[in-house]
């Protein structure tokens, strides 16, 4: 009993530095224009690390409250749209994805994924953040935009399975939550 309540006790601990942390990167990204959709895709590292040492919960809770903070505090929300609606949550579905899915239903799932999150993106850009799209919502720019984020977000998926292998296989047991 008291070693699972330490156990709960550092977990809660880790959860709240990660998310004072993903605020932070996510506020650079707010200061630093151009980098506003880098920082989301790393400030998703942080629920990686999360979902293997803490796993359960605790990954959901650190995107929502991450999320949440972020929205209130930054004072440019783009960075914290694409966190918060595809990046904080993408790898928390990828491990169950792939833990229960072969290869190309995993990769259905994941292409459906991002389809539903980029158009719910667009959909509240259009309705609530309408400066965003001001000279870009026409047909072929959202076409050839809609490729770039297939081909960026494949990319993203393998480079995060490798980031997620060299953690396991290099760097856990220096990281590892004991």
């Amino acid at each position: 009993m008291q070693t699972n309540m330490k156990r709960q006790i550092k977990c809660m601990t880790v959860s709240a530095m990660l998310c004072a942390l993903g605020v932070v990167i996510l506020g650079l990204g707010a200061i630093i224009e151009v980098i506003d959709l880098s920082v989301a895709v790393i400030a998703s590292l942080l629920i990686v690390y999360a979902v293997i040492e803490m796993g359960g919960a605790y990954p959901w809770l650190i995107w929502i409250v991450t999320s949440i903070v972020s929205i209130l505090l930054l004072p440019l929300k783009t960075p914290v749209l694409f966190y918060a609606m595809l990046a904080g949550f993408y790898p928390i579905l990828k491990e169950k994805i792939e833990k229960r899915c072969n290869l190309p239903i995993g990769w259905v799932l994941k292409l459906g994924i991002l389809v539903l999150s980029v158009g719910l993106i667009y959909a509240i850009s259009y309705f609530f953040l309408p400066e965003l799209l001001v000279g870009y919502n026409t047909l072929p720019y959202l076409l050839g935009f809609f490729a770039l984020v297939l081909l960026c977000f494949v990319l993203y998926d393998v480079c995060l399975t490798r980031l997620i292998t060299f953690y396991l296989v290099k760097l856990q047991k220096r990281f590892r939550l004991k």
